[in-house]
């Protein structure tokens, strides 16, 4: 078994290359490159391309148009080129090269050595952005052969019989080198109707082979991330056609119901729609079913209780519907939710009674330490739909030169919030002012970004399908751009994640007490 074998994907190749080769003619490739980056050139052609990008049915149809673009721009020049400054490519050639030579003679010992003690995600800043700009379609070939290396020894280790190899220090070796290494985490945040843009997302990644195992959600994307992670493969595409996720929670606003505590939205239709997409599983059943790991964060709705990111660990007998309920549960729209949990004899009863939870984007949209502390998770992919943040938050890879800047600002300008928050919240001696503030300095001074950060397009981000009950066709268009925003960014991410996943893999057949199912 090749351990680092590519997985399967949902694309249809051969039927993309023919949409593609209809749609725009055979392109010739632009000679000669900068080393500072590709010459770019532009003409009908490369509009052309762009149009086939727009359009694109699948990734498949996609990356044909993206790799006859970087033919025309010279892009495919720039990543044969290792020099840049942009990472350390000495370190890499010198690592690669090293690989190679120990792995041909045989030098398992060694091997492993270096392995244990050198393998790095992001060795000598290989994981820059700044190295996925100038190609759509990859970054320096340099950095693949690395990877390749890699993944091919790994495979090689996991092969060998117990002559070569004991089964105690094998399994040893991929523990001990995967937890140093780490894992990827796919975060969906909030964003009430805007969140069916996860569907896309995931769609995106799953057709990929790239969906992490590790799933989080807060709000909108607690809903998600709890549709995902207690479906198994067999039936995760039929989440994705239009008809399947249907959230009919905002047509009942009224005022009476906001004026006697209870909202402007209706709680029931909420938590009708959520039992209807999420099976009646606890969140240790999920992970037992699927083998995937969902978060669910929620946020207390008093003062004494601190925000909770609810898992099979610490939450092993909640179930993960009522914590997505919990999670959506926005002050003025939904009231506060008590959690429910199987009791010791299978009954379903309340779990921590006197404790009511809502949303939890309001204090974790976010929770990259708590995910990171319960689940050995480093590299975080955030698809991020908060209507509040989207105008800050860029899917386009900044210039170099002005990164500085533009942090520098937005350090700036979330200091003088914080600032501002917390002199109001002194200076206050009202309860329920108090606690507005709280929230309103949790959700200012929250961290809504991931190591990759996916956001819609300004058309699905329109601020008035925030609380509307979507359309069929409106669900099929949210999923249609959560596909090609993820599009642009795959070999991003299947170049980040690809080592930890063979970990991941092997991991799953050497250890006996993982209780996660063998994927096939």
């Amino acid at each position: 078994m090749n351990a680092g074998a590519k997985q399967p994907t949902g694309a249809t190749r051969p039927r993309s290359e023919a949409r593609l080769a209809r749609r725009t003619k055979s392109l010739p490739a632009k000679k000669g490159s900068s080393k500072k980056g590709p010459a770019r050139k532009t003409g009908p052609k490369l509009g052309e391309l762009d149009q086939v990008m727009e359009n694109a049915a699948d990734y498949a149809e996609w990356r044909g148009a993206a790799e006859a673009h970087d033919e025309l721009t010279g892009a495919r020049e720039w990543r044969n080129e290792a020099e840049t400054h942009d990472y350390d490519w000495r370190l890499l050639k010198t690592r690669t090269e090293l690989l190679r030579r120990l792995r041909r003679k045989g030098d398992i010992s060694r091997l492993i050595f270096y392995l244990h003690e050198e393998l790095h995600g992001n060795l000598g800043n290989m994981a820059n952005p700044a190295l996925y700009g100038p190609a759509k379609t990859g970054t320096k070939t340099l950095i693949t052969a690395y990877l390749d290396e890699v993944v091919e020894t790994l495979g090689e280790l996991y092969g060998l019989d117990e002559s070569a190899l004991s089964a105690k220090r094998k399994l040893r070796f991929f523990r001990q080198a995967a937890h140093s290494f780490g894992r990827s985490a796919l975060v969906l945040s909030g964003g009430a109707t805007l969140g069916l843009f996860h569907l896309g997302v995931i769609k995106a990644l799953w057709s990929e082979g790239l969906l992490p195992t590790v799933l989080s959600g807060s709000s909108a994307g607690s809903i998600v991330a709890s549709i995902v992670a207690t479906h198994d493969d067999r039936d995760l595409p039929g989440i994705f056609a239009p008809g399947y996720v249907n959230i009919e929670a905002w047509r009942d606003f009224g005022l009476d119901s906001f004026f006697e505590g209870r909202g402007l939205g209706n709680i029931d239709k909420l938590r009708s729609a959520i039992n209807r997409n999420v099976p009646k599983l606890t969140f240790e059943e999920g992970f037992e079913s699927t083998g995937r790991v969902v978060n669910v964060s929620v946020s207390p709705a008093d003062s004494n209780q601190f925000p909770r990111l609810l898992n099979f660990h610490n939450a092993p007998n909640v179930f993960v519907r009522r914590a997505a309920l919990a999670s959506c549960a926005l002050p003025g729209l939904f009231p506060p939710v008590t959690l429910q949990a199987k009791n010791f004899e299978g009954r379903t009863v309340a779990y921590m009674p006197k404790s009511s939870w809502q949303d939890g984007s309001l204090k974790m949209d976010v929770p990259k330490t708590h995910i990171a502390r319960m689940h050995n998770v480093n590299h975080f992919i955030v698809s991020q739909t908060n209507p509040h943040v989207l105008p800050f938050l860029s899917d386009r890879h900044p210039d170099s030169s002005l990164l500085f800047l533009l942090e520098l600002i937005k350090s700036t300008a979330r200091v003088n919030v914080e600032h501002i928050l917390d002199r109001l919240r002194q200076h206050t001696d009202s309860p329920a002012l108090s606690l507005m503030l709280d929230k309103a300095h949790a959700v200012a001074t929250q961290t809504y970004s991931g190591d990759i950060t996916i956001v819609p397009s300004r058309q699905t981000g329109n601020i008035l399908q925030t609380f509307a009950d979507p359309t069929p066709k409106q669900v099929a268009n949210f999923v249609a751009d959560g596909e090609r925003a993820t599009w642009p960014l795959i070999e991003r991410i299947r170049n980040t994640t690809r080592i930890s996943r063979v970990f991941e893999r092997c991991l799953r057949r050497l250890d006996p007490a993982n209780r996660a199912p063998v994927p096939d």
